[in-house]
């Protein structure tokens, strides 16, 4: 007989509570699933998850367990798209985000993993953002992300919560954050749909989205699916608390015809230019400052396992 198969696992040992008990469960799980010790890499903060996702692949595993957040499932994206190495999510992050919406559990670690072992593949599209800092950067910024790219008020929430009040409040601690920041002003932008003119608008948030729900099973883009090809983009341009009230409730009837403060588009590729530099968000995570952010989409470009 050959050898058995293995599985890598890049943990975020951030977010992985009892890393001795942890791999020790999940190397009992690999040999009830029939395959041998897991190679067990851990990320740093010089190193995320895309320099351990490549080694993962080199190894030869038959597939990539991501033991963390949003942040850790991107970066391991970074480094496997393209390939045919299947990523399996373990989820242990605030939003879990990409778990919530391809029907992966989000608090039983022991189910997420069977679907690891056991699940199919499911090829996703990847999005793929150029951060452009000054809006003429000579190299800018390339990054992938899965769940959605924000530009102004959502990036901005993410940027002003503290770590510690993460891990406490959890989702809780962004909601907080965005109720002491409500009351900010709106930016002139230009949307460049799939290349054509600009419109032109006053917005606090624009976000891009590779799927649509977020935590609760708010559908934020209820047309937005994760392997459709397409990016899906919301416009938020409310004005004052009034407006945010008008803002929450067109989200949360999941209404596709929009509002006038809540616009919607389908596109493959998206330019926003802004006339001052906003917060930026990539998966839920900080990304700092930017004039400009374009989007394109990379189809079907990672493999994912899901449920039977």
């Amino acid at each position: 007989p050959g050898e058995l198969p293995r599985v890598a696992v890049i943990a975020n040992p951030t977010k992985v509570d009892d890393g001795e008990g942890r791999r020790a469960w999940l190397k009992r799980a690999s040999a009830e699933a029939g395959f041998g010790p897991p190679l067990w890499l851990e990320t740093t903060v010089d190193d995320p998850g895309t320099g351990q996702a490549r080694e993962a692949g080199r190894s030869g595993a038959a597939a990539v367990f991501v033991y963390g957040g949003d942040g850790t499932v991107r970066a391991v994206a970074t480094g496997l798209s393209g390939t045919d190495v299947p990523i399996a999510l373990i989820p242990a992050g605030t939003g879990n985000l990409l778990a919530r919406n391809l029907n992966i559990p989000v608090i039983f670690p022991d189910a997420a993993a069977t679907i690891g072992f056991t699940g199919r593949v499911r090829h996703i599209d990847v999005g793929r953002a150029e951060v452009d800092v000054s809006g003429a950067d000579v190299a800018p910024r390339r990054e992938t992300f899965l769940v959605m790219a924000g530009l102004g008020f959502d990036a901005e929430v993410m940027a002003s919560v503290e770590p510690k009040l993460k891990r406490t409040f959890g989702w809780w601690a962004y909601v907080v954050a965005g109720a002491r920041l409500v009351r900010g002003r709106q930016t002139k932008v230009a949307l460049y749909l799939d290349g054509r003119p600009p419109m032109h608008r006053r917005i606090r948030s624009v976000v891009v989205g590779n799927c649509g729900e977020l935590t609760g099973g708010i559908r934020l883009l209820p047309d937005a699916q994760v392997d459709d090809g397409w990016l899906d983009v919301v416009a938020v341009s409310p004005r004052n608390v009034v407006g945010w009230a008008a803002v929450t409730a067109s989200v949360l009837s999941g209404s596709r015809r929009g509002h006038p403060l809540v616009e919607r588009y389908r596109c493959r590729r998206v330019e926003i230019r802004a006339e001052k530099p906003l917060h930026m968000q990539l998966d839920g995570d900080p990304a700092g400052r930017a004039r400009v952010l374009r989007v394109d989409i990379d189809r079907l470009a990672l493999s994912v396992k899901v449920r039977d």
